[in-house]
Order: structure tokens, then sequence, then C-alpha cells
């Protein structure tokens, strides 16, 4: 009797256990549903305020969908923000690239290659990260406009001085995510590299490039977008012909009305290329960013 008891005691608890656990991924994802819906209403009030004419576009309305359909903010946006676009793409796909390929060199040295005061060097280094933009701002133009007579090229007030500032302000990042990701790498690759007689740099191309394709993410993703939404430094070192999108995304205002499908249809324009980084390069970002954070 007490066998058969214990029996039909056993599936009762079983399916009260399934129950509570039925209800809390009800919970969960009830929670994350509504996580999700609450960050969407901005993309929402975007895209439904882009896709009204001017008369409609007003922020007493922000929630309603459009009554009249039309692209016409879209065109408008794209006619104002195509040159700067194409300013925005010549300086953040080569800066990108440039800072992580000076970020690797310099995490790999300080990492792998030790020397003497190598502790000191990315210490200051790591200074570099919390200088702000403003404190440097009239020291960068006067550094800039004196490097003009010395490389023979335009560097202020164009594209090339500010891919300089920004390749030179992000070199402190991009080497502290080089350096705690080969930190991770075993320094018996290093040292069978060095038996088989490779020096330091044909150790660099053959062991520790191939191995770098998290880290390479992870900067690509972080400089990108770094050069892509910034505005302060393309303000102060750049002209007319060489702002890029942000800028252009500013001055995108009516002379007695605000255009805010205009201004929408421009937001989500000047957004779309560090989405498709992030969809491209996303699922490396947590995994480069996280190596090494429990060693070195």
């Amino acid at each position: 009797m007490t066998t058969v008891a214990q029996a039909g005691r056993r599936p009762a608890r079983g399916e009260a256990a399934l129950g509570r656990r039925r209800v809390l991924t009800g919970l969960r994802f009830a929670l994350l549903t509504a996580f999700v819906v609450i960050f969407l209403i901005p993309v929402y009030v975007l895209l439904a305020t882009s896709f009204k004419p001017l008369t409609e576009a007003d922020p007493s309305q922000a929630w309603n969908l459009p009554q009249t359909w039309t692209v016409e903010a879209w065109r408008v946006a794209w006619d104002r923000l195509s040159p700067g676009l194409l300013n925005s793409v010549l300086l953040a796909v080569p800066g990108s690239i440039l800072s992580a390929a000076l970020g690797s060199m310099n995490g790999y040295v300080l990492s792998k290659w030790r020397f003497p005061g190598a502790d000191l060097l990315f210490t200051l280094f790591l200074f570099g990260m919390f200088i702000p933009y403003q404190g440097v701002m009239i020291p960068l133009v006067q550094l800039l406009v004196n490097l003009e007579s010395v490389v023979g090229a335009d560097l202020y007030g164009g594209i090339p001085g500010l891919l300089l500032a920004h390749v030179v302000y992000g070199i402190p990042i991009c080497t502290l995510i080089f350096r705690n990701y080969y930190v991770t790498i075993p320094d018996e690759l290093i040292e069978a590299s060095r038996v088989d007689g490779a020096g330091m740099l044909r150790t660099y191309w053959s062991i520790m490039l191939p191995n770098s394709g998290p880290a390479f993410a992870v900067v690509v993703i972080w400089q990108f977008t770094s050069m892509w939404n910034d505005f302060l430094f393309a303000v102060f070192l750049t002209g007319p012909q060489s702002w890029p999108a942000t800028v252009l995304l500013n001055n995108i205002a009516g002379a007695q009305a605000t255009p805010y499908s205009q201004q929408m249809a421009a937001a989500i324009i000047a957004s779309i290329p560090t989405m498709v980084v992030y969809v491209l390069l996303g699922r490396f970002f947590m995994r480069g960013l996280m190596a090494g954070a429990l060693k070195g």
C-alpha cells in the first residue's frame, strides 16, 4: 500500500513542478516581450513620422499612423544626406581598419614581447582613454595645421585630418582590447615559433593574426560606430565639403517649421550602416570583448 501511495504522489509532484516551470517561462516571455515593445517604441515613432507629409508631421500626432503615406521625406533626406554619407564611409571604413591594425600590433607587443617599462607604457596608453574631446580641440587644430607644412597635404578641414584624429584617439581602447585578447593565447605557441626561427613579425603574421578574429570584430565595431556617430570632431576639424552624415543630419531644419518627417527619415538612413555592421559582426562582439577578463 505504501508503495502504491508513493507512486501516486510522485507524478503529482512532477506535474506541479512542470506547471511551475511553465508559469515561470510564461512570465519571462511576457517580461521580455514588454521590454522589446518598450525598446521599439522610438523606432515606431521614427518610421511612422518619416512616412507622413509635413502637414501631419507634428509632435501632437507622433503616435498616429500616417493618414497619407508618402516617401517624399525619404527622398529629401537622401538628397541632403548623400554627400555626408560618402564622407562618413571614407572616414569610418579606413579609419576602423587602420585603428584595428595599430591596436593589434600594440596589443601583441605589450602582451607577448615584454620589455623594460612595458607596464608603464601600457598605463600611459590607458590614460589616453580618459582625455575628453573638448580638452584637446584647440591643440589638435594647431597640430593639424602645423603638420600640413610637414607632410605637404591638407589635413585640417578635410577627411584625412579627421581620420588621423580618430585613429590616434582610438589607439588606447584598441590596444586594451587586443592586449586582453592576446593574453588568452598560450605563450607556448610563441615559444614554439621562436624555436622554429620565426621573429617578431613572422610570429605575429602566422600565429597571432589568424587567431584575432573576435578582437578585430570588437575593435571594428567600436571604432566604426565612434567615427560614424562623431559630431564634435567633425564640426571642429572639417569644412562644409567634408562634413560627415552626422553634421548634415543636424543641419536638416526648416526656416519657419521643423520638418520632423525629413529628420526622422534622415536619422534612420544615417543609422543603417552601424546596424549593418552590428548584424554582420555582432556574434563575435561579446566573445572578443570578454576575452582576457579573467586573465591578465
